[in-house]
């Protein structure tokens, strides 16, 4: 029963993972052309930092076996955080380096290969084989997103071309398919906000030592409104939350189902793009919004991690 209500708990982060990184697409797209992609990351990685530093310091249970506050064991192996933040920061560069050519539906549908790549890479890193009670909302759950992105038209699907926006972030979801399974491969029972923690902390140095010369070069202060927006969500929901959800949800759950989750991608971005007075497709889409739903129900129905 433990097991179970772990699983939930881990179901439920993932939701709001989903929820939170859609976001980035259409934000991302908006400021993609107003600011290089890595000063946004080297900075948003230190916003997330502080944040996530003061949510470790504050809240009770945060820290290593239910305690408040960092802990000495929390550094050992620092290593294992400079790698994390390299994939983690690797795959945000080459996003919005994608979407300043991608439209975001179009990096939606990148993003739908990830759980797949994730899949395939849990087994030799984790020992996970892929079931056949997840492969199948896998595939449901592709197949509803797919029905989505391209607006339930065939002929759209069909006449895809990859553009180099598209290839640079594929790029990027490869990297993030591997971060899932090595936040669990590496995790000495750290918690999932000091994890967070840790590897937006050293991102922000690793990629403030790379990029420093762009970091100084921008002008900061003539940016326009919507780029500090921007930032502020990255900042707090698609790196605080977003990170903390998902090495909460990888401690609980076989990697192909906490990437199982991108899933539900592409819907949030269409809210998201109606938001912002983009457009969305019409009643067509319900069709793959149903699948995406199905497919994530049966994966609620296979708790076990």
């Amino acid at each position: 029963m433990r097991g179970r209500a772990e699983a939930l708990k881990g179901h439920a982060a993932m939701l709001g993972f989903s929820a939170a990184v859609s976001g980035s697409f259409s934000l991302g797209a908006l400021v993609a052309n107003d600011i290089g992609p890595v000063p946004l990351t080297t900075v948003r990685f230190l916003c997330a930092a502080l944040v996530l530093a003061l949510l470790v310091a504050l809240l009770p249970g945060a820290g290593r076996a239910g305690r408040r506050g960092f802990a000495r064991a929390d550094l050992a192996a620092p290593w294992r955080y400079g790698l994390l933040a390299l994939l983690y920061g690797g795959y945000f560069v080459l996003m919005f380096e994608g979407l300043k050519t991608a439209h975001p539906l179009a990096a939606g549908a990148v993003f739908t290969l990830t759980p797949l790549m994730t899949a395939a890479l849990a087994w030799p890193m984790l020992g996970q084989r892929l079931r056949t009670a997840v492969a199948a909302p896998l595939a449901v759950g592709a197949a509803g997103a797919v029905w989505v992105i391209f607006r339930g038209d065939p002929g759209a699907l069909m006449r895809l071309e990859i553009g180099p926006g598209e290839a640079i972030y594929f790029l990027g979801c490869v990297l993030h398919a591997v971060y899932a399974p090595m936040l669990r491969l590496l995790n000495r029972g750290e918690s999932a906000l000091v994890t967070a923690a840790l590897v937006t902390a050293f991102g922000f140095v690793l990629f403030l030592a790379w990029g420093w010369a762009e970091v100084l070069a921008t002008d900061w202060a003539a940016l326009p409104a919507r780029v500090w927006v921007t930032l502020a969500y990255l900042a707090v929901f698609a790196t605080a939350f977003a990170a903390s959800a998902m090495q909460f949800a990888a401690q609980r759950l076989p990697a192909s189902k906490v990437m199982a989750y991108t899933y539900a991608t592409p819907v949030w971005i269409i809210l998201w793009e109606l938001a912002l007075g983009h457009g969305v497709p019409g009643w067509v889409v319900l069709p793959g919004v149903a699948l995406i739903v199905v497919a994530l129900l049966i994966l609620l129905r296979g708790d076990q991690a």
